[in-house]
């Protein structure tokens, strides 16, 4: 049987949904009174002998996703919610059986709580049904949150090897004012959560309604249960389909924060002169001000993101760009509001274009302010940065303006909205400017389906014709079913300056059609996950450059173990040769097949592990691609990870071995100090780096940070050797408070 036959048997078994049982869906959404309380209660951790928490009667019904759809909780769970002028207070209790058998695998703050014990809720505070603040802890009191946009959506692609950033979905780099307290004993353990209103957005008002949903992770039973039941594929992200939280009285909190920074940087270029260390001082800050209590004001002055871990090295194996994810904070607070496109093929705003130039230079950044937030349902993001000039660089002064509003139809779960992003010189040449206008939308069917899309246009001196971009999408998502079809294209004149674009120029349909069946009877093995995508590239003059068919099959057990077996198809078209590290690959076009295999060991365990072997054609040759992830965790305070990617490749006109060495290794002194360090090489380019960072949290991301940057070329002649040691210091001040 050759490999398309028995590709094409594998998708009759995917579709074939005779053989596996239905799930149930429970369509009324829960709700309940939130309870005001003038007297708050004490935020220690001790919810069960608590008077107050006592005198509130909890919410108890939570239901599984897994690894039993829709059955109660396997650990009794007591949630309590009441809320002050001024606060916002959750208090539950998560009863164990066995609390010798809790786990908890990482005490920094936003770490992953999935592998663990844990308990995380979310808010939908304007009752959008798109949008929300996401909350979490674990037994150890770790702190973790999230801004929500888009119920948490990014890019359907299923095979993406680029990591993207914060486009749309969840923004892990949201860090608000907050506090949590917990507690163990023998009953379990237990967490009382305080969120003083300012540190969210909000409508204020009387008798409000927010969303909200509840998660529970139990990591001994591999478990996941839900306070509002959600259908397989989804998370607590969705929460057009969470509870309701009514009887909430509302008022402008007030909130205007200062935050300054000083630091010290000492850098030593060894590569030209060992004994030349140069030291700086920096100092800047930044102002947020809720102009009510759902739009706020950021101005920042000298802006630095000196404590932000340095970018993974990548090796591109193709010949298109690489997207490095961006992780300065001030650019990641709110991202979801400016972002507008294809995520990771064509953004039409990338904030990277911002203090960074295409060479990977940091640009000084002068300043700039952002407005950002709701009126009544309609979203509005206002940004304007400036850059210095760096006159070694040639690069003049800058800058950068986004323009974003759209409105929400929630309930139709359907919006529409306009993009205006502009690049502008400041410097004496003339026409020195970019402009992009898009406007785009989504339109809801029901709560299982959605279009949506864009349409952009570029306006850049000397281009004026085919610099359009527009994408058209329709999703379906119910029941285990995730049905996708989408086309979009990007004329040749396109030209985002502050966007990012993977490929230029190109027509591309793309497909997918995925199903999650949950088991029954089926021994220990709870899930597979049959799927098949495709996606095709094409150029205007009908030449195919790219196309990529991949079937496969995700084989997943109770205990938390998974293996993808998977076929891919591929065509490449190369219209020109070019250089792939150092071996020239001629034009014409390349038919392969490749088998892949994926192996993921249940990540609740102190020792884990992820690979991904791929086997197969490449560019008329050969190609095996192994990467992995090795982690390993001791107790809840140290945590490592050790991650390899290696390519062979075997080409008509050469041989290619790339290989990249990552480690990275985490000691949580508690939640708010910790120490991480960043270990790199690759044989490419023969760089080595090291980033270590200390910080000691005060609160959302200030306080004492100490990095070390260490960055060195093997090889003296490309004089690549630097070494420096930043000392930053950032303080908040809360200027008003009421």
């Amino acid at each position: 049987m050759s490999l398309k036959n028995l590709s094409a048997f594998l998708l009759f078994l995917c579709l074939n949904n005779t053989l596996f049982a239905q799930e149930q869906y429970q369509t009324q959404r829960p709700s309940f009174d939130a309870v005001q309380v003038t007297e708050s209660p004490i935020i220690d951790g001790n919810v069960l002998t608590d008077s107050l928490w006592q005198s509130i009667p909890p919410l108890t019904d939570l239901r599984q996703i897994k690894p039993t759809y829709n059955a109660p909780v396997s650990e009794k769970t007591e949630i309590r919610v009441v809320f002050s002028q001024s606060t916002f207070y959750l208090g539950v209790i998560c009863y164990d059986s066995s609390p010798e058998s809790i786990v908890v695998s990482d005490s920094r703050r936003d770490s992953d709580l999935n592998d663990e014990d844990s308990f995380l809720f979310i808010v939908d505070t304007y009752n959008d049904q798109q949008n929300g603040f996401l909350f979490g802890t674990n037994p150890d009191g770790m702190e973790y949150d999230a801004q929500i946009d888009n119920e948490g959506k990014g890019n359907f692609n299923q095979n993406r090897t680029q990591q993207t950033g914060v486009i749309g979905g969840t923004n892990l780099n949201w860090d608000a004012t907050w506090e949590v307290k917990t507690e163990i004993g023998d009953y379990g353990w237990s967490a009382e959560f305080a969120i003083p209103l300012r540190s969210l957005r909000f409508s204020r008002g009387e008798n409000s309604t927010w969303g909200i949903n509840f998660q529970r992770n139990i990591s001994k039973n591999t478990e996941t249960a839900y306070w509002a039941n959600l259908p397989l594929g989804f998370d607590i992200k969705r929460l057009s389909l969470a509870g309701k939280m009514h009887g909430l009285n509302l008022r402008n909190p007030g909130n205007l924060k200062f935050i300054p920074y000083a630091l010290m940087q000492t850098v030593n270029n060894r590569a030209v002169d060992p004994n030349d260390t140069s030291t700086d001082f920096e100092f800047g800050a930044d102002v947020k001000y809720s102009i009510t209590p759902s739009l706020t004001l950021d101005l920042t002055y000298n802006t630095d993101f000196a404590q932000v871990e340095v970018d993974d090295q990548q090796i591109n194996l193709d010949r298109f760009n690489l997207f490095f994810p961006e992780k300065r904070p001030f650019f990641l607070e709110n991202a979801g509001q400016f972002t507008v496109g294809s995520p990771g093929e064509v953004d039409l705003f990338f904030s990277r274009r911002i203090g960074i130039s295409n060479n990977g230079d940091l640009v000084p950044i002068i300043g700039g302010a952002r407005l950002s937030g709701k009126v009544g349902q309609t979203n509005i993001g206002l940004l304007s940065m400036f850059t210095d000039d760096v006159s070694d660089l040639g690069i003049e002064k800058n800058n950068f303006t986004v323009a974003r509003v759209n409105q929400d139809f929630p309930r139709s779960r359907s919006s529409l909205g306009g993009v205006f992003v502009s690049r502008a010189g400041l410097g004496d040449a003339d026409n020195d400017h970019n402009r992009v206008y898009a406007i785009d939308g989504r339109y809801g069917l029901g709560k299982k389906a959605q279009l949506s899309g864009f349409f952009a246009k570029s306006s850049t001196p000397d281009i004026s014709s085919k610099d359009h971009a527009f994408k058209f999408q329709a999703n379906y998502n119910w029941g285990g079913w995730n049905l996708n079809g989408a086309y979009t294209e990007v004329g040749e004149g396109f030209n985002p300056e502050v966007g990012f674009l993977q490929r230029t120029a190109f027509r591309k349909p793309e497909a997918l059609i995925f199903k999650a069946h949950r088991l029954e009877n089926w021994g220990n093995m709870l899930e597979i996950r049959p799927h098949a995508s495709y996606r095709g590239y094409w150029d205007f003059d009908g030449n195919q450059i790219t196309g990529f068919l991949h079937v496969d099959n995700h084989w997943v057990w109770k205990s938390g173990f998974e293996i993808h077996t998977g076929i891919n198809f591929t065509t490449e078209g190369v219209l020109n040769a070019f250089d792939l590290q150092g071996v020239t690959v001629p034009a014409g076009t390349y038919n392969h097949e490749e088998l892949q295999l994926v192996l993921i060991t249940n990540p609740n365990k102190s020792l884990s592990l992820n690979t991904r072997t791929i086997i197969g054609g490449y560019f008329g040759g050969d190609r095996i691609s192994n990467s992995g992830t090795l982690k390993l965790r001791v107790g809840d305070k140290f945590n490592s990870e050790y991650s390899l990617s290696h390519n062979k490749l075997n080409l008509p006109d050469g041989d290619v071995t790339a290989v990249i060495n990552k480690l990275r290794l985490a000691y949580s002194f508690s939640p708010r100090m910790f120490l991480q360090g960043l270990i790199q090489h690759n044989n490419i380019s023969n760089v080595f780096s090291v980033n270590a960072r200390f910080a000691w949290l005060q609160n959302a991301n200030t306080g004492l940070f100490v990095v070390v940057n260490i960055v060195k070329d093997d090889d003296p002649l490309d004089g690549l050797d630097n070494q420096s040691i930043t000392l930053k210091y950032t303080h908040r001040f809360d200027l008003l408070r009421k």
